[in-house]
């Protein structure tokens, strides 16, 4: 097993384990962890996940390259079927998630793993981890979607620069970028992305679902069109106990009673 999943009290924390290998995504590993974010989903208990790396040294080295010369080594046919849909398949389901996932990057997060980190709405990184887009030194663009999610984050210029050059990047520059919300001394990483998942289920689950999908939904949206994603967001929720629940305590509050 790759990938090993850990609930506790409404908390899911799924672990990449090929420690040995910097945590490289081969395709048994990819396919593990899309059956175990499904799994999560469907488990009403799990209110947030955390997707991290065993060991120290890596979140994730990104595509397990034995796996991608293999597949490349058939033609793109092949390729764009093993690697390219496979790649668009797990950062589309992170980023689409109904659950906030939080990344705990715990070393490197390059390739596949920073395009993962791109992916997920919440990323807190441990000070000694770096980050970097090194696919042209393959001679091939990002295929699991980071040509398009980080100029979209962090904007072209800086977004080309990495995918451009390959340079790593430190933690504290990926937290000046807005790849990351927060960098903290790693042996503190873990309590961290507890402490900012317990930040967010304090609050009803449909209104967490609601506020994800009018992000992600509407962020690359012309206004109009993403106004109107919220608007549907919103409307969603009039009817849950979520909204009842908040405004009687609002207004219980506000009486004094």
């Amino acid at each position: 097993m790759t990938v090993h999943l850990a609930q506790d009290n409404g908390l899911a924390t799924i672990t990449i384990d090929r420690e040995r290998k910097l945590n490289a995504l081969d395709y048994p590993t990819i396919d593990a962890l899309l059956a175990t974010l499904d799994r999560v989903d469907a488990d009403d208990s799990v209110r947030a996940v955390i997707l991290t790396g065993a060991g120290s040294k890596a979140f994730s080295a990104g595509a397990d390259i034995p796996s991608l010369s293999e597949s490349i080594s058939g033609g793109p046919e092949r390729a764009l079927r093993e690697i390219v849909r496979r790649g668009h398949g797990l950062t589309r389901r992170i980023e689409e998630f109904s659950k906030p996932v939080i990344v705990a990057v715990n070393g490197l997060a390059y390739g596949g793993g920073c395009e993962i980190v791109e992916a997920a709405p919440l990323a807190i990184a441990a000070d000694h981890a770096t980050f970097a887009k090194p696919e042209i030194t393959l001679g091939f663009p990002p295929p699991f979607g980071g040509s398009q999610r980080l100029p979209r984050h962090i904007g072209r210029k800086r977004g080309l620069e990495m995918i451009l050059t390959g340079d790593p990047i430190p933690a504290v520059r990926a937290a000046d970028l807005g790849l990351v919300n927060a960098v903290v001394p790693a042996a503190d990483l873990l309590t961290a992305a507890r402490d900012l998942a317990a930040r967010i289920v304090r609050h009803a689950p449909t209104a967490v679902a609601a506020c994800l999908r009018a992000v992600t939904r509407g962020l690359n949206l012309p206004i109009d069109e993403g106004l109107a994603v919220e608007a549907a967001a919103f409307a969603a929720t009039v009817p849950t106990d979520g909204v009842q629940a908040g405004l009687r305590r609002f207004l219980d509050r506000s009486s004094g009673a």
